[in-house]
């Protein structure tokens, strides 16, 4: 099958960008695991890490064409929401 300059150069890039995605997940996986061994009590480190590491492989996911799991949060997506429902409250 022969691809187009413009079909080529898609898939290069899409090809590009998962395996930017992948590294990131798995870079911030070594970091959480190395945390994890080292520094156990560090409870602030682990979550801000492991919640990077959700965003990451939710970027992965999203970037192979897997539907998200159920239990993935994206804060971006759901931080104004959050932030509506702090301010009917303020002004309650």
């Amino acid at each position: 099958m022969r691809y187009s300059r413009a079909e080529y150069t898609k898939m290069l890039a899409a090809q590009q960008e998962v395996a930017r995605a992948e590294e990131d997940y798995h870079r911030l996986r070594a970091a959480y695991v190395e945390i994890a061994k080292n520094e156990p009590g560090h409870e602030v480190a682990l979550a801000m890490i492991g919640a990077d590491m959700d965003r990451a492989h939710a970027r992965l996911q999203v970037l192979i064409g897997l539907p998200q799991m159920p239990f993935t949060h994206d804060p971006s997506r759901h931080l104004p929401h959050a932030v509506e429902d702090e301010e009917e409250q303020a002004g309650a």
